[in-house]
């Protein structure tokens, strides 16, 4: 059956819209704007603007003010109908949980938003989110491994020692892409062996790690390979022609790392998170399963999320059903 247009829903509400243009006085021009403008992170408001014109694309007209105002103005269960056949479509394209969730959540909040300014009279929270199952592989790579990503690096040029200190923070400090691409020359302390990074949803909270010295010795040899040092210059940017001295990105930061993982020969998909999970699982490795002290390491503000590396470290539903095997 053919999905109805957004154009053809809303013909059934009260023409609010003369000539399908807004007042100025409306509201709606900036809304969309507004709603962004309360997210700091110019990566989180590029992802949510992109979510909310892909919406708007299955509905098959463009992320204008109007065609927002007309969606707002909608009754709630034609909205919900709306919304209902995107999060189908997304099932239909086989896209993970997690990326469903994402696309979902940034329509659920421009709406809740509009909701809350009176913009519109419904909600869409009986959009349900896909049921996750987190941490299934923890595992990432051995030391080893990681120790073959740092052979193949050529620090004889500026692009490798600049990704040395990268590699060495995601490793050594379990980093996010997110929490690096984020830093500030300002933010590093050689004199304090300190780095104050801004975490996972927290953008008001900047907090402070402690720095290994292999570490501190990169970022050094970076900065002046590099040249600049100014205070509120990126700690890390990029050496392209064209593009020098620009932030370098989270992008940037996962492609580099795909890259030494190909180069070092291992087959798993290396990326920023996949080091996250192996300094991890290494650290309770070293500290027989200390959850408390490697939570001090990941920054996890639950427990239960370290419990689940040492959990799958060691394998202990494999050693259960070995176990039950032996019974019979």
């Amino acid at each position: 059956m053919k999905r109805p247009k957004l154009v053809e829903i809303s013909s059934k509400i009260v023409p609010l819209l003369p000539r399908n243009k807004l007042a100025p006085d409306s509201g709606y021009e900036s809304l969309l704007e507004d709603w962004l403008g309360r997210t700091r992170s110019p990566h989180t408001k590029r992802m949510y603007q992109g979510n909310i014109n892909q919406f708007f694309q299955s509905l098959e007209v463009e992320a204008t003010p109007d065609n927002l105002a007309l969606f707002l103005l909608l009754e709630g269960k034609q909205a919900h109908e709306l919304a209902s056949q995107y999060r189908g479509s997304l099932l239909r394209e086989k896209l993970a949980p997690a990326t469903i969730n994402q696309k979902l959540a940034s329509v659920k909040s421009l709406v809740n938003y509009a909701n809350q300014i009176g913009k519109c009279h419904f909600t869409l929270s009986n959009i349900k989110a896909e049921k996750l199952q987190p941490y299934r592989d923890t595992k990432g790579i051995s030391q080893d491994q990681f120790k073959l990503m740092l052979s193949v690096l050529d620090t004889s040029k500026i692009k490798g020692i600049r990704d040395l200190a990268i590699l060495l923070l995601l490793w050594g400090n379990a980093l996010r892409r997110s929490e690096i691409a984020k830093c500030d020359v300002a933010d590093y302390s050689p004199k304090g062996r300190e780095l104050t990074i801004i975490g996972k949803g927290r953008t008001d909270q900047p907090s402070t790690i402690s720095l290994g010295s292999k570490a501190i010795s990169a970022i050094d040899e970076w900065l002046i390979a590099r040249g600049e040092a100014h205070p509120t210059l990126p700690l890390f940017s990029a050496i392209h022609k064209g593009y020098w001295g620009h932030r370098l990105t989270t992008h940037g930061i996962y492609k580099l790392v795909r890259q030494y993982g190909k180069l070092a020969g291992i087959e798993q998909v290396m990326s920023p998170h996949r080091i996250r999970h192996s300094s991890i699982t290494e650290a309770l490795n070293l500290t027989n399963g200390d959850v408390r002290k490697v939570q001090k390491l990941s920054r996890h503000s639950n427990l239960n999320t370290v419990m689940i590396y040492d959990d799958n470290r060691q394998n202990l539903q494999g050693e259960i059903t070995s176990m039950l095997d032996d019974l019979v």
